[in-house]
């Protein structure tokens, strides 16, 4: 078994409603204790786990953060406060944020007026890396984030569907990916393994021609948005 030391750096998944992110949801962090309550008390949970990480790891150790800004019970405001925060204490490297698509506006009225993006491009860094994740399928998407004021950017989809994306980006920026579905044969000649495959099938419009159990969970947009959890979809 690896040790931290093998490695260089650790991400947070705090983001999308797994649990760093249902102990910052107003909405599901039901907590009366020091964990629960006020958005002081809900972030009080990822923060000492970067101290944790921190307090046992060199200076060097990069620590980054994903947060999402809003659905899963989220708050635009308050999760500007708390990316704020993690930057002023200087325990981390680097903030993920993820969108879902990093053109919208917020889905919340009394936030929109402004691109969801803006609400952190403006945050005093400090050194702090920013990066968003969110429907960057393209050369010209990466780079309009860059020239929007991102450090760094996310890429889900393309990339899964081409294990060289950025060599290809490079060498040809107007290359467009392949769109999903796709078939499993092809996913595991870009090195995915069985297990990803099984999971990517789960989910609406991604894998064609690939037999899912009906006891495993269906993944739906719209009630994982809702409620922070995949359901299983009705079968005919």
């Amino acid at each position: 078994m690896q040790s931290a030391l093998d490695f260089d750096g650790v991400e947070l998944h705090g983001a999308h409603g797994y649990l760093i992110s249902a102990f910052l949801s107003g909405l599901y962090n039901r907590r009366e204790d020091e964990y629960g309550g006020t958005p002081a008390k809900r972030r009080r949970f990822l923060l000492e786990i970067v101290d944790g990480i921190r307090d046992r790891c060199s200076k060097e150790f990069q620590i980054g953060v994903r947060v999402s800004p809003e659905r899963f019970g989220q708050d635009v405001g308050e999760t500007r406060e708390l990316a704020q925060q993690l930057i002023d204490e200087g325990k981390i490297d680097y903030l993920d944020i993820s969108l879902w698509d990093v053109f919208k506006s917020p889905v919340d009225p009394k936030y929109q007026g402004h691109s969801l993006m803006s609400y952190f491009t403006d945050l005093d860094r400090n050194g702090v890396r920013l990066g968003f994740a969110g429907k960057i399928i393209s050369h010209d998407d990466a780079t309009r984030c860059l020239e929007y004021g991102a450090d760094f950017v996310v890429i889900g989809r393309a990339a899964i569907a081409h294990h060289d994306l950025p060599r290809q980006f490079r060498s040809n920026p107007g290359f467009i990916p392949r769109k999903f579905p796709l078939t499993a044969e092809y996913l595991r000649s870009q090195g995915l393994g069985e297990s990803f495959i099984a999971y990517l099938a789960t989910w609406p419009d991604m894998v064609v021609n690939y037999f899912v159990p009906p006891e495993i969970p269906r993944f739906d947009v719209e009630e994982f948005f809702t409620t922070g959890r995949s359901v299983k979809l009705a079968t005919g």
